[in-house]
């Protein structure tokens, strides 16, 4: 840092701080937003945090203003958490700026109109990112890393004062979103039902007055929230949503929502195009698509075993895994097939026996016994439509619709 002289700090903070305070006055969120985003790389605030470093009794600056009482308990903690900051003291940083947070949370409470909704925006993806970095510098220290579970709670009260009646309500969404984030980064999506009860029916919110751009994270979030508690047609809804309101530019985000819609219209029986994976790459998903095709159980295997770590990551590898009936069915398919071609009048008979030497060619050894009682759950679960002569070791095929479409059901269902 360059030599910083004691008059020119003096004229940064107090220059800042006039700057915060007639944002203010005037109700004017764009200018007063990136006033309070900590953690950007704007070169104003970085040049604060050197003037703070020179300047040590800021508190007496901020009692000049007009308005000192109002503010006071905004800005002082504010500047601490920009100073603390800089110099990457992140759980310093996350503590003030937490008691900044409330105090204008208080402020926002009491204005009669949403004008500040914008800042209050920037306050609350600033205090999720920030307690991420605070607990990440915790960890590494041996310490509980336990700013993120505050930063929840704050993010809670900001979404109780949206959720009444009025246009500041408007902003609930956002926040829901940043709280959704939150609980899916901790672990706890539990929590997430009691926000999505308010949202979606409490009948306080007319879901179509949200920002699209809102709405296009709730169903991305809420979706992927159906997708572990295996509401697979929901999800298939909302991360559909998702997909087809999203921008066109936002590709990365595009491909986050893909990560979860296709293993829910694979389960449904929707297999994606191949240029649609290769798009977005998402190799690993054109592997699953390929075995299913092929009828290859030892292709899915290899798939999900060489992309194990990613699957379980995105929580879908449970998922992937149940697609083992959906193969097993186009393995039986693909033999009833080639029969039909050589002897039309027997095609609806196949012999256990030929699935078995199929699964070894496969490199899969099963028993007529373990087909037989595969065979049985796929015609228990409406994936093939027939019965098994037990003593002759054949299954013998509807001859109308053998092989039914799931038609949106999920398997097994």
């Amino acid at each position: 840092m360059a030599y910083l002289s004691m008059g020119e700090a003096h004229r940064r903070i107090t220059d800042y701080l006039s700057r915060f305070s007639d944002a203010v006055s005037s109700q004017d969120a764009a200018v007063l937003s990136p006033l309070l985003a900590v953690s950007s790389n704007s070169a104003s605030l970085q040049s604060l945090a050197d003037a703070l470093n020179v300047f040590q009794d800021s508190n007496r600056l901020v009692g000049q203003l007009e308005r000192s009482s109002q503010l006071a308990e905004i800005l002082s903690p504010l500047l601490r958490c920009i100073q603390s900051y800089r110099l990457g003291r992140f759980a310093d940083a996350y503590v003030v700026l937490e008691k900044a947070a409330n105090a204008f949370l208080q402020e926002f409470r009491n204005w009669e109109t949403p004008w500040a909704m914008e800042a209050l925006y920037t306050l609350a993806l600033e205090i999720r990112l920030l307690a991420e970095k605070a607990d990440r510098e915790l960890a590494s220290s041996g310490k509980n890393p336990e700013k993120l579970q505050g930063a929840g709670s704050f993010l809670m009260r900001v979404f109780g004062a949206l959720a009444g009646k009025g246009p500041k309500r408007a902003g609930a969404l956002y926040v829901a979103c940043q709280l959704f984030k939150v609980y899916f980064k901790l672990g706890t999506v539990h929590l997430c039902r009691s926000v999505i009860r308010s949202i979606e029916t409490a009948r306080i919110f007319d879901f179509e007055e949200f920002p699209v751009k809102d709405k296009v994270t709730y169903m991305y979030y809420t979706g992927r929230l159906e997708v572990y508690n295996e509401n697979f047609l929901v999800a298939d809804q909302k991360l559909t949503y998702a997909l087809m309101h999203c921008s066109p530019r936002k590709e990365a985000n595009k491909r986050m929502i893909l990560k979860y819609l296709i293993p829910v219209k694979l389960s449904i029986g929707i297999l994606p195009k191949q240029w649609l994976v290769e798009k977005y790459n998402l190799i690993e998903y054109g592997e699953v698509v390929n075995a299913i095709k092929k009828g290859d159980l030892r292709l899915l295997r290899q798939a999900l075993r060489e992309h194990e770590d990613r699957f379980l990551r995105s929580g879908v590898y449970l998922v992937l895994e149940k697609l083992e009936l959906l193969v097993y069915q186009r393995l039986i398919k693909k033999i009833y097939v080639l029969q039909k071609q050589k002897d039309p009048s027997k095609a609806h008979q196949v012999k256990l026996e030929i699935i078995v030497k199929a699964l070894k060619w496969l490199e899969l050894d099963m028993d007529i016994d373990e087909v037989e009682c595969i065979v049985a759950i796929l015609i228990y679960k409406n994936l093939i439509k027939g019965y098994i002569a037990h003593k002759s070791k054949v299954v013998v095929l509807s001859k109308q619709d053998p092989f039914p479409k799931l038609n949106g059901k999920p398997i097994g269902s």
